[in-house]
């Protein structure tokens, strides 16, 4: 069962900014029109809503292989994967674990959960053993679809149950491989065999209520360790909308458009933005399972990709890297960097780079659903944005600054917490009401953890982080896990986990440690301790031995401190 703490119904948003007195709450709206949601649909009929419209237009190319899959091929894959689960036992509220890179199989199986009213937890294949478990364990997934090269991840962790292919029960696993068949590991399912067997008309018909999950990604919050975010078929057909539809869509692609999806598919700004988005509005979506430079300019390239969604990294890969020249990208037009903030040194080198494109940033959040502002420039009436913004707040929704230590509403050019409020938030944290609670107020008012401030024109900058969540090349790198860990080492009595600022990855983690009583234990071998236990963005860049960790009267550690110390390291 999943349980949030559900906030208050949302009032209704007004119909412009409203200029407040200074004790009145000064609300931000987007410069286009709100739009009519059909947040009554369920997810997959809402994507697939052209799907009639468009039967031989492109839909998903599995951009190594060239395979192509038009929009009724697609569907009706999704409709045959949605049969197969259900004979596996998948029904509506049940939640099903994808442990795969970006491919073909990762989308059909997404959409073919929400066929089902079940609920779809995507985890990164290249976190450790333990990681992958944790997530599994706390989702409630009832069964995985993977790789064969990421089985014995599952089956070196003993807490797994045992992968059994024929026998259901709590003390078995059923895991699904997308291999060919000859590559199929022992006691695992063919996942092309299941759907070649299926009868899309034995997919069930669902009563699926817009309250109910579709998707259960983890993200770190504000603070913490990872926890499960509900986002529910509202909420994410709401943030599809939020971009994509209307007169005049924020983000304006269609039919004939292609889109990169060269980030993660784990990741909510690639399964929302790209994927999502792009069905939605009948554009291609070229995958690719994971990011070498040679094979996206050829992807580019190749399938005349107009949309590219992006992370700071790989900005600065497009727009310093020699390589760059040697290929034909005069197809983009728009290109979209999100996950991590960019300064306007980088988005500048960019259009210098690619003059015909649009660059823009967006705002976002797992748990904001995710995006909070967009670049305005991506509309089909476009207005221009200055470099360095994240664009103007999503349409129907409303967006506040407030003081992080007195709550109390700010106005224009102040910089504050940015808080959201909008169908597209998360219904809350799985199982967590007091995390909940902490993030979104009483009056449904999401809390970011981000400083930021509004313009004149009514962009968005972020400036700065109250959350403690560092990001490693748009990945999430939560302090309290790292801490967890090394806490636990016989050899050290405290520790501390902040961010570095670094060129390339936007920031990486470094520890402050005190070592135990008697102890002579080493950088190297406590960096050696913590790889082997978490994915590689999460490996320690440096560390630090101190004589003590600064913390409040309250025992909080006090990272700006240590900030401080390492930035005169």
């Amino acid at each position: 069962m999943i349980t949030v703490a559900a906030p208050e119904a949302q009032p209704q948003v007004a119909a412009a900014v409203e200029e407040a007195p200074p004790e009145a709450v000064t609300v931000f709206r987007s410069k286009l029109p709100d739009i009519d949601i059909p947040s009554h649909l369920p997810l997959h009929e809402y994507c697939f809503a052209r799907a009639a419209e468009l039967p031989d237009a492109p839909c998903l190319i599995a951009a190594a292989t060239g395979r192509t899959y038009t929009f009724a091929e697609t569907r009706l894959l999704c409709r045959r994967a949605a049969a197969a689960l259900h004979r596996l036992g998948v029904g509506h509220g049940d939640r099903v674990m994808v442990l795969l890179q970006n491919c073909v199989e990762f989308a059909v199986a997404f959409f073919a959960a929400s066929f089902l009213g079940a609920v779809t937890t995507a985890a990164n294949p290249f976190c450790t053993p333990q990681e992958i478990h944790k997530q599994f364990k706390a989702s409630g997934a009832k069964l995985i679809l993977t790789q064969s090269v990421y089985v014995d991840k599952l089956r070196q962790h003993e807490a797994f149950p045992r992968i059994d292919a024929c026998t259901v029960g709590d003390d078995t696993l059923t895991v699904i491989t997308i291999d060919d068949d000859e590559a199929t590991p022992e006691g695992c399912l063919p996942f092309w065999d299941l759907i070649a067997d299926a009868d899309e008309g034995s997919v069930p018909e669902v009563a699926i209520s817009p309250d109910d999950p579709v998707a259960l990604p983890f993200s770190s919050g504000t603070t913490g360790l990872p926890k499960g975010v509900v986002l529910t078929h509202r909420s994410v057909v709401s943030g599809v909308a939020q971009q994509v539809d209307g007169e005049n869509p924020n983000l304006h692609m269609g039919a004939g458009d292609v889109a990169l999806c060269v980030l993660p598919l784990f990741h909510i700004f690639s399964l929302n933005s790209v994927l999502l988005c792009a069905v939605r509005a009948g554009a291609a979506v070229a995958l690719m399972p994971r990011f070498e430079m040679g094979a996206m300019l050829g992807a580019i390239e190749r399938w005349r990709v107009t949309v590219a969604a992006v992370v700071p990294p790989l900005v600065l890969a497009l727009a310093k890297n020699p390589f760059v020249e040697r290929h034909d990208l005069s197809s983009i037009r728009i290109v979209l960097s999100g996950a991590a903030p960019l300064g306007k040194e980088l988005e500048d080198a960019l259009r210098a780079r690619l003059p015909q494109a649009i660059f823009g940033q967006g705002y976002g959040m797992t748990e904001a659903g995710p995006v909070l502002s967009m670049c305005p420039a991506f509309a089909k009436e476009p207005t221009p944005a200055k470099s360095g913004s994240c664009g103007t707040v999503v349409r129907n929704a409303e967006l506040k600054v407030v003081d992080p230590d007195t709550g109390f509403s700010l106005g224009r050019n102040l910089p504050g917490e940015i808080c959201i409020r909008g169908p597209q938030i998360m219904k809350g944290y799985l199982n967590d009401p007091e995390a909940t609670a902490a993030t979104i107020d009483v009056e449904g008012w999401l809390h970011t953890g981000d400083i930021g401030y509004v313009d004149d024109d009514d962009e968005v900058f972020i400036v700065d982080r109250v959350k403690e969540l560092i990001k490693f090349k748009g990945f999430q790198v939560p302090p309290a896990e790292l801490e967890s860990l090394l806490i636990a080492h016989p050899s050290i009595a405290d520790a501390a986990v902040v961010p570095q600022k670094d060129d390339v990855a936007g920031e990486v983690p470094v520890a402050f440690v005190v070592r135990a009583a008697d102890s002579d234990i080493t950088e190297e071998s406590i960096k050696e301790f913590i790889s082997k236990q978490v994915v590689f963005y999460k490996r320690l860049h440096k560390v630090h031995f101190i004589h003590a960790i600064p913390k409040s009267a309250s025992g909080k550690i006090l990272r700006r401190e240590l900030r401080t110390k390492l930035a005169a390291c």
